[in-house]
């Protein structure tokens, strides 16, 4: 194979990879199946370490495989898989393009003190039990919020453009879908975020890859030892620089002749250029060409790397601290000679199903938003507080203000890759109880105003609230919270305002099973025939 054929066989997995798992968090009509979902985020490294310390299978062990790879063929990972790497890519090949100048890149020393002290941080955050670092770190979250925040709300907003287009000339292909409600916060994060890392690979290459992500910083210690390497033949060179302007890592020194492995994401786009068959791309000698610690480098050797790598999967295992800011309960202002409406606010945020009980929950979920992205009712939003700092932009279930959980909708657990909503089967599903409903006779309105209601009972799946005689013929809400599972059906059609909802949902810390509704036989008499066709 030609070094340009191994080029562009490299940007055609990359591209594969990229358009699969940027489809599958802008997939707006539903149209990519959560199995295939789930297996193109299989080689995921930290949600696959996460993954794997729950439950150890042949379907956890995608970040062992992007271990053995990078031991191969060095930072694969980060040049055909990672998504964040590959958006690097698309702005420095753009840059690249409308550069005049003829060395559009050049080595640049590394910063190790910067690049390990964050590797540090983050497993250490891990066995503190904090998850933030990590989850703001992670590059496959970090793109995933990209897509979710800034992408596929301009893939909506062209749908409902089109589609309402369509519905005035009586077409009705397309149907209008509704924006995803982040907090204005956590938009404005991304967005400056995307602008930081766009602003980063158009200057600089894999620069962030390179600085900060502690995953490109675990895989370059390993990559230092890989089976295959580029490597430059110092009798062939002519140093005319085309290899070490075109290498987006800025790793190739020609001074020496050296190349930072722990830096070089095996893009080989150095390959191809070079005339003079000075590089090459081979099975690394360890008795030969061995490779100085270059500036400032302090020298890592492989027990360094394994330790690393050890700890970091250990970490996993840890549960994460949650806030612990509670519910406040008080009297608002008086409403004529009526009790004022008291506020309906719960202790905790309540989790999705299969999130199983909130500190797992905080521990596990990397804030990637591809649970978020793909709720069909919009019920699961990112938080800014309610977790407590560690759980920012962790999903949390809005009931108030956004939707509520179908009660035949397990779509969150099946797509999560992580393992912080585990896939549950459809039955076990409709009896997990997230939080109890909680009435609130003094805000209802059929208590302040006299007028019918039943929003909530009509809307409860489970048939947990039901009406029952008040007064002057009227009837008002009871809760039966041993029925109830939590979706929140009764919270958000209440139409009193939030924070003074007449029903709510108090969340369960720990979530546990809820009875089944009793089945009430119909008093139609059935034919004596089937139907006759």
């Amino acid at each position: 194979m030609s070094y340009f054929t191994l080029k562009k066989t490299r940007v055609v997995l990359a591209l594969l990879f990229f358009s699969f798992t940027f489809f599958s968090f802008i997939d707006i009509y539903e149209l990519l199946p959560e199995r295939i979902t789930s297996s193109i985020l299989f080689l995921q490294f930290v949600p696959s370490i996460l993954k794997f310390a729950q439950a150890v299978s042949l379907a956890t062990i995608g970040f062992i495989v992007v271990i053995l790879l990078t031991v191969v063929f060095g930072r694969i990972y980060c040049s055909a898989i990672c998504p964040l790497g590959i958006l690097q890519d698309v702005f420095t090949y753009i840059a690249r393009k409308r550069s005049k100048k003829k060395v559009f890149l050049k080595f640049k020393k590394a910063y190790p003190l910067v690049r390990y002290s964050l590797l540090v941080l983050a497993v250490v955050s891990f066995l503190a039990g904090i998850s933030l670092v990590v989850n703001l770190l992670d590059p496959y979250s970090n793109a995933g919020r990209i897509f979710t925040y800034t992408v596929k709300p301009l893939v909506v907003w062209a749908n409902n453009g089109v589609a309402g287009l369509l519905q005035g000339q009586r077409i009705y292909t397309l149907h209008l879908i509704e924006t995803v409600r982040a907090p204005w916060a956590i938009i404005l994060y991304v967005f400056l975020f995307f602008v930081f890392i766009a602003y980063l690979s158009y200057k600089r290459g894999r620069l962030f890859c390179n600085l900060i992500c502690p995953v490109g910083t675990l895989l370059g210690l390993i990559s230092k030892k890989a089976l295959f390497k580029v490597r430059i033949s110092s009798d062939k060179c002519t140093k005319c620089n085309k290899c070490s302007s075109v290498c987006k890592s800025e790793c190739i020194d020609l001074k020496s002749y050296q190349i930072d492995y722990s830096r070089c994401v095996a893009c080989y786009d150095c390959l191809p250029v070079c005339n003079d068959d000075a590089i090459k791309y081979a099975v690394s000698k360890s008795d030969t060409n061995k490779m100085k610690p270059l500036q400032g480098e302090k020298k890592l050797d492989r027990r360094g790397a394994i330790a690393t790598l050890l700890a970091i999967t250990a970490s996993s295992t840890i549960l994460a601290q949650h806030g612990d800011g509670h519910g406040i309960s008080q009297e608002g202002g008086e409403l004529g000679s009526l009790p004022p409406l008291k506020l309906s606010l719960r202790e905790h945020p309540v989790t999705p199903p299969g999130s199983k009980n909130l500190a797992r929950f905080n521990s596990l979920c990397t804030a990637c938003g591809l649970c978020i992205s793909a709720c069909p009712t919009n019920v699961l939003q990112p938080s800014i507080t309610e977790y407590g700092l560690i759980g920012f932009m962790q999903p949390q279930m809005d009931y108030a203000n956004a939707g509520f959980c179908n009660f035949d909708c397990t779509r969150c657990g099946d797509i999560c890759p992580t393992g912080a909503i585990m896939p549950l089967p459809m039955e076990e599903k409709q009896l997990t109880q997230l939080g109890k409903a909680v009435f609130v006779k003094g805000n209802c309105v059929v208590y302040r105003d006299g007028t019918d209601c039943g929003a909530c009972s009509e809307h409860c799946p489970t048939k947990a609230v039901t009406m029952v005689p008040y007064r002057d013929g009227l009837v008002i809400p009871e809760v039966n919270q041993d029925l109830c599972i939590g979706c929140g059906a009764c919270e958000h059609p209440c139409p009193v305002d939030y924070p003074h909802k007449a029903i709510y949902v108090d969340s369960n810390t720990e979530h546990v099973m809820a009875q089944k509704p009793l089945e009430v036989e119909s008093e139609h008499n059935a034919l004596e025939e089937d139907f006759p066709f």
